[in-house]
């Protein structure tokens, strides 16, 4: 899989350009796959969410998720860990990974590499990122 990264506006730079992929979830709500663009975040321990993806994947926050707390660039916040994994496809792999909704709506979903992105061979090469399923 070839995906070319997206050049965005930044306040600091002007544009950056960034590694994205469209990562689809397995929703329970609508018994079919929901899709997220996300940032491809090596520096992510797991794959995070934004709060409203919680409804959109019928996932019932207290009964199906752990509260804790996470720390980062941005500073702290607060993390629903599902307590069981959900299915997840990239392009036509599955996998079945632990998955995590922060606090806040502002933020955008990042892959992050547990049981996910470090079961590809994951290059990122002159503004492309490739992935090989392993």
């Amino acid at each position: 899989m070839e995906l070319p990264f997206d050049k965005e506006k930044s306040d600091l730079f002007g544009s950056i350009y960034r590694p994205h992929a469209q990562v689809y979830f397995w929703s329970k709500k609508r018994n079919n796959w929901s899709g997220a663009m996300m940032i491809i975040d090596s520096g992510a321990d797991y794959t995070l969410l934004p709060r409203y993806y919680m409804e959109e994947l019928g996932i019932i926050k207290g009964l199906e998720t752990t509260t804790l707390s996470t720390f980062g660039v941005g500073g702290g916040s607060k993390v629903y860990l599902l307590k069981n994994k959900i299915r997840v496809k990239l392009g036509e792999w599955e996998r079945q990974i632990p998955l995590g909704f922060l606090e806040s709506n502002d933020v955008p979903p990042l892959l992050g590499r547990h049981e996910f992105m470090e079961t590809f061979k994951i290059t990122f090469d002159q503004r492309v990122t490739y992935i090989d399923n392993r």
